[in-house]
């Protein structure tokens, strides 16, 4: 049997909701020329069986099941069993239009260069109701100045070369969410990157998205990942590959590449609601978010935690109300009056 073009990427752990939706928009493709790789990790709902079904139906589907071992590990299997010269992702709550496919392939035929093209998509909710669009740059300048800070690319989305993904060595486990950010900063090292300003997937926003935690985790690890991409094209090397396992900001870590972000975020994640009421605050530093380059998100994140810190009785004398209420407001003016009214 000759090997696919494409292979279509879903991990799946209880995604059972949604699951039989995201199928059904792959094989729906107009694109044939292609095998659908679902790995299931660990899944304790009907998520396999779903999956498992439409297998036996549909020969194109290849189903794995394996027990759960994260989000970074099912990727990299994924990597390494494609048998696709491209990789195509898909989530398995988001939806692929029927021209996604056809679209990338032949953007990726065009330019054998292109190592990564993404496109925009159609934010939906629950029910599938559209929400708006979500359309990152597609200029080939600003793209590249946007990755070199933030993610621009919706994972979903996204089609990469294979051969690749494999030779910039996959998902990275340093860079817990934010592992798709660190390998597109590595494949637009060694070719191009293209996003279609079309959206070509439909993309589900719910509760299960993004948590606080989560958020400031995946906030840390963008910071890692340009941090040790800026490294790499500067002086060639890579100061996170002495890193097995997301680096924990709490601990003392000296004078490594990340510790003045490592500072930034023992107060960012105040902005737990549980972590700020057990959290010692004498191990944090208020001047450090206010002396540092934020982002929106980072800022928001520094707006709660403080939020939270004057709620606590114990502060240092330094973090008088007065000087927390200024920092609050500095930090963004506009979203200030609606976080201490208690709205988010």
């Amino acid at each position: 049997m000759n090997a696919p073009r494409v292979t279509v990427l879903m991990p799946v752990r209880d995604g059972a909701q949604w699951l039989a939706l995201a199928i059904d928009s792959v094989l729906a493709q107009a694109f044939s020329d292609f095998e659908f790789l679902v790995i299931d990790d660990g899944s304790t709902d009907r998520s396999r069986e779903i999956a498992a079904d439409y297998a036996a139906r549909d020969m194109r589907v290849r189903l794995i099941g394996q027990d759960a071992l994260g989000l970074i590990a099912t990727l990299n299997r994924g990597i390494a069993e494609a048998r696709g010269e491209l990789i195509a992702r898909l989530d398995a709550d988001d939806l692929a239009r029927p021209e996604r496919l056809a679209r990338q392939v032949a953007a990726m035929d065009m330019n054998p260069r292109l190592n990564l093209i993404g496109s925009w998509a159609v934010k939906i909710d629950p029910e599938g109701r559209s929400n708006g669009i979500i359309s990152p740059p597609f200029d080939r300048q600003q793209l590249r100045d946007t990755l070199a800070r933030t993610n621009p690319f919706i994972h979903s989305s996204v089609m990469m070369r294979t051969e690749a993904a494999r030779q910039a060595g996959g998902y990275r486990a340093a860079f817990e969410a934010a592992e798709d950010y660190d390998l597109w900063l590595r494949l637009a090292e060694h070719g191009e990157i293209a996003i279609i300003p079309e959206p070509l997937v439909l993309y589900r926003e719910h509760g299960g998205n993004v948590t606080v935690r989560k958020a400031a985790r995946q906030l840390f690890s963008t910071r890692l990942a340009a941090r040790a991409a800026a490294s790499r094209v500067s002086i060639g090397v890579d100061p996170s590959d002495s890193l097995a396992a997301p680096p924990d900001w709490r601990t003392d870590v000296g004078n490594s590449f990340y510790a003045t972000d490592a500072r930034i975020f023992r107060f960012l994640e105040l902005a737990d609601t549980d972590i700020a009421k057990v959290a010692k605050l004498s191990a944090v530093d208020l001047d450090t978010v206010t002396g540092s380059n934020l982002n929106h998100r980072e800022r928001k994140l520094a707006q709660i935690a403080i939020i939270n810190l004057l709620r606590r009785d114990d502060r240092p004398a330094a973090w008088s109300t007065l000087k927390l209420m200024w920092t609050l407001f500095m930090l963004h003016p506009m979203r200030a009056v609606p976080l201490v009214l208690g709205k988010r």
